[in-house]
């Protein structure tokens, strides 16, 4: 897989956002209402990136910096955002590799902590990082009240164990 930084706003993230936006629908019933801008992740302040195989894309995922404060954010904190893999590229391992595509460029960036929300009703995403090395963290976010809802956090330069 290329894994190439787009931006948000690039047709091929956004393609890949509808289609992560509907496996929401299915497995919850709606779409994220997480507001999210592209600006958002445009660097220093973030990162979207998308994996392409053959030339078609399979796979993204960004960060953006997170201010401290809220529901236990803290300062060096980067939110992971619209991680996802197409159905037909799934069980290659392409999760994993933007995931430490992202870890990596956020420490690059500065950022001493990745943060994330997924939910009960992502078993795959909950194994991912778990198995990365991420644990449970305060909620945050606008589903922080949520039963469904599920926070991590992993501290950059901590290897998976």
């Amino acid at each position: 897989m290329e894994i190439r930084t787009t931006g948000y706003g690039h047709p091929d993230a956004e393609q890949l956002s509808a289609e992560v936006q509907q496996e929401y629908v299915r497995r919850y019933g709606e779409v994220d209402v997480t507001v999210m801008h592209p600006d958002h992740f445009d660097p220093p302040a973030g990162l979207f990136v998308v994996g392409y195989l053959d030339g078609r894309p399979v796979a993204c995922g960004g960060w953006r910096v997170k201010e401290a404060g809220s529901g236990g954010l803290r300062d060096g904190d980067a939110e992971l955002k619209r991680m996802y893999v197409s159905p037909s590229a799934r069980g290659r391992g392409l999760a994993r590799a933007v995931l430490r595509h992202l870890e990596r460029t956020a420490a690059e960036a500065g950022r001493t902590r990745l943060v994330l929300e997924t939910g009960t009703e992502q078993p795959e995403a909950l194994a991912l990082y778990a198995s990365e090395g991420y644990g449970p963290i305060t909620k945050f976010g606008v589903y922080k009240e949520h039963p469904q809802s599920v926070c991590m956090g992993k501290l950059l330069g901590v290897p998976a164990s």
